[in-house]
Order: structure tokens, then C-alpha cells, then sequence
């Protein structure tokens, strides 16, 4: 794969939500293409770069937090997406960084209306092609209680049965995925034993799930991540 082969710059800035947090199977991949990962931490006081010359491009991870907190990181990194949409350089966000490109672009974030969340294994469902993304999953792996409406022009090409937007685009190289298709193993794991917003979740349950999916969930997971990052590849001339 040949995610941003075209830039000189071989260095992505990885923003990650938690002391302990990595970014997985994305991270492993872009280290295998020859990428240096320059991991920022602003939840721990990590200033983010004004500009983006010095990186190929961004990837926003997950956490517990929401967008909606009133904490001023999080408004100071919802303002900073901007930075790589104005440059228009590749970025996506998973999860909690989905729900921050959406909202920095005009959309809200919240909960179901029936109060469901998503923690396991859950149908996914490519539209409007699917974006040229091939091998789509029949089920992808979820870890979140909010999710977010879709932003005026951005295009939708994933939905799912109880949080209908899964996977947006947005101008040409930016990407909000609501599932979580870095996670590893051992993530899944950490994530079941350690984290307190699995109260109330079939723990043994979705660990059995991983056991049998977690073959064919390694072999889709990374062929999603590789078409993300390699559409997000194709050159675009910057707007500055």
C-alpha cells in the first residue's frame, strides 16, 4: 500500500486520548510503511502543531470522553482539526475523533434517543458504494455510547442498525469512522477487563465473539485500515 507515498514528509501525528492508549493495528501499519509516529497526548497538556509541514498527516483515536465535555483540551482539539482540513492534508478520526471532525464541521454529537450503546460486534453496512473501500466486514467492532449527525457535504459510506452513521468523508482526504477497526487483540482484551464503561456489558460474552471472529476481524481490519489510508493518499494540491 502506498498511503501518502507521494509526500516527502515521513512522519504522522497520532492523537490519543489516554495515558496508556496506542494506536494499534493503525499504528503498527504505518511503521511497516516507513512512517515515524509523532504521538501527542493535549488530554496530558500536549500542544498540537499550527501547522501541518512538518506532518504527512493525522490520526485522532478514541477515549472515554466526550466531545460535548467541558474541558478546554477537547474544545482546543475539536478548533485544531482545521489545521489538516485547511491544508488539506489526510486525516481521520476513529471514534471519539469521528465525533470531533463532526462537530467541528457543523454536526452535534450525543447518545440514542433509546439510550442503546455499542460494545462488541455489530452489522455494519456499506452505502453509496462504500467509498471504493472492497472486503467490507458484515460486522465490525464497536466500543461507544454517542455518535454524531452528518455534517452539511460530508458523504456517508457506512451505516449501521441502531447508530445510523458509521463512516463519513469529508472534501478530499478527511475520514470519521464510528467502529473501531485498529483494535488488536490485546486492546479488545484491556479495553473488556480494565475499562469502566463496559458496566452492564456481556464481558464473556464478546470475549467468546473474539475468539471466533478475531482471524477473520485481523485479516478485514487491516484491509480496511489500508483503504482508508491509501484513499486518503491521493495527492491534493494544498489550499494555503
Amino acid at each position: 500500500m502506498a498511503f501518502m507515498e507521494f509526500s516527502k514528509n515521513k512522519k504522522i501525528l497520532i492523537i490519543v486520548h489516554q495515558e496508556t492508549s496506542t494506536p494499534g493495528r493503525i499504528g503498527m501499519m504505518l511503521r511497516a510503511m516507513g512512517f515515524a509516529l509523532d504521538i501527542r497526548r493535549p488530554c496530558l497538556g500536549d500542544a498540537l502543531p499550527e501547522t501541518m509541514d512538518e506532518h504527512a498527516g493525522a490520526v485522532v483515536f478514541g477515549g472515554p470522553m466526550s466531545a460535548n465535555d467541558p474541558e478546554p483540551w477537547i474544545k482546543s482539539e475539536i478548533d485544531w482539526i482545521g489545521v489538516p482540513l485547511k491544508e488539506r492534508k489526510p486525516f481521520l478520526g476513529v471514534c471519539l475523533g469521528a465525533q470531533m471532525l463532526a462537530k467541528h464541521l457543523g454536526g452535534t454529537v450525543g447518545g440514542h434517543a433509546e439510550e442503546r450503546v455499542e460494545i462488541g460486534y455489530y452489522p455494519i453496512y456499506p452505502v453509496n458504494g462504500g467509498d471504493g473501500i472492497n472486503d467490507w466486514p458484515q460486522q465490525v467492532y464497536q466500543w461507544h455510547r454517542e455518535s454524531f449527525t452528518l455534517p452539511r457535504e460530508a458523504k456517508l459510506f457506512a451505516r449501521g442498525e441502531h447508530f445510523e452513521n458509521q463512516a463519513f468523508r469529508y472534501g478530499p482526504a478527511a475520514y470519521g469512522i464510528q467502529f473501531h477497526p485498529e483494535v488488536t487483540r490485546e486492546q479488545i482484551q484491556s479495553w473488556l477487563e480494565t475499562d469502566g464503561f463496559n458496566e452492564g456489558v456481556d464481558v464473556e460474552r464478546i470475549a467468546a465473539r473474539t475468539d471466533e471472529l478475531i482471524d477473520e476481524w485481523n485479516r478485514i481490519g487491516t484491509a480496511l485500515c489500508e483503504g482508508f489510508l491509501e484513499t486518503a493518499a491521493a495527492p491534493v494540491p494544498s489550499a494555503r
